[in-house]
């Protein structure tokens, strides 16, 4: 059986990407199939590195499948529309907050800069003021511009075109996760990439196991139904990637392979 790697999100942390591409070389070698979970950017130090990496992988014609995170959408409408808010941020708390990890990514494109809010909220959403970069103080529209100059399109049109799923004979690779009762062709792409009531709360079998990031944990963890592959590498965590052989688990480490299990 032909093993399947995965490695859940990545969030602009290049160093641990490193790691564990040389921790899936190790174990099933070069030509190895990856299935990447979305979230290559924010909160990290290096996105722009992270893409650069993917897309060289791509283009060398490696054996990797991209699967898109909300937080590579969010970068994406931000560059391209100045969009700073997204619905399913119920907090109202700007793609630029630190929390969200907007300023980091543009940070490692070079606009780098202190991010000031305005003290009032507008309709319940936080809202830039001022951009401090080198040149002196912005505003959102003028931030946008600099990150258009400063962002190549190669990358925007990169995440931008990637798929919402992917699918082995047993396995299923998304982002979020799934509305139970729905076949995949028929979800929400919404709940896709931003999805966890209703989907971590339920049991619910999906005919083949789901292999999903989005929420942070300590560590990779197998319910049974579902694995979790986001450790939280963007809160600093180690990147911990797995390897799939049918619906059978292992997380790769130093050491090898560690069977995962429910």
């Amino acid at each position: 059986m032909t093993p399947v790697y995965a490695i859940g999100d990545i969030h602009g942390q290049k160093e641990m990407l490193d790691r564990a591409l040389a921790l899936i070389a190790a174990d099933g070698g070069p030509d190895a199939q990856i299935v990447f979970l979305g979230d290559y950017t924010d909160r990290g130090p290096d996105s722009r590195a992270v893409i650069d990496t993917l897309i060289a992988g791509r283009d060398a014609g490696r054996n990797w499948t991209f699967i898109k995170g909300n937080h590579d959408r969010l970068f994406t409408r931000f560059v391209r529309n100045g969009t700073e808010h997204d619905a399913r941020v119920k907090s109202g708390i700007s793609w630029l907050n630190p929390r969200l990890g907007g300023a980091a990514t543009l940070s490692s494109y070079g606009v780098a800069g202190a991010m000031h809010f305005a003290p009032e909220r507008i309709n319940g959403r936080e809202c830039l003021a001022q951009f401090d970069g080198p040149d002196g103080p912005v505003d959102k529209n003028a931030l946008q511009g600099l990150a258009q100059e400063a962002v190549p399109k190669g990358h925007l049109d990169f995440l931008d075109a990637l798929p919402l799923w992917h699918e082995t004979d047993a396995l299923l690779f998304v982002h979020a996760g799934l509305r139970p009762g729905l076949a995949v062709d028929q979800q929400d792409p919404e709940d896709l990439i931003w999805i966890r009531e209703g989907f971590l709360d339920n049991g619910h079998d999906f005919g083949k196991l789901v292999v999903h990031g989005h929420t942070a944990l300590d560590y990779p963890q197998h319910f049974g139904n579902r694995v979790d592959l986001d450790g939280g590498a963007g809160y600093f965590r180690p990147l911990v990637p797995a390897v799939f052989e049918g619906r059978q688990c292992w997380v790769l480490t130093g050491r090898g392979r560690v069977p995962l299990t429910p």
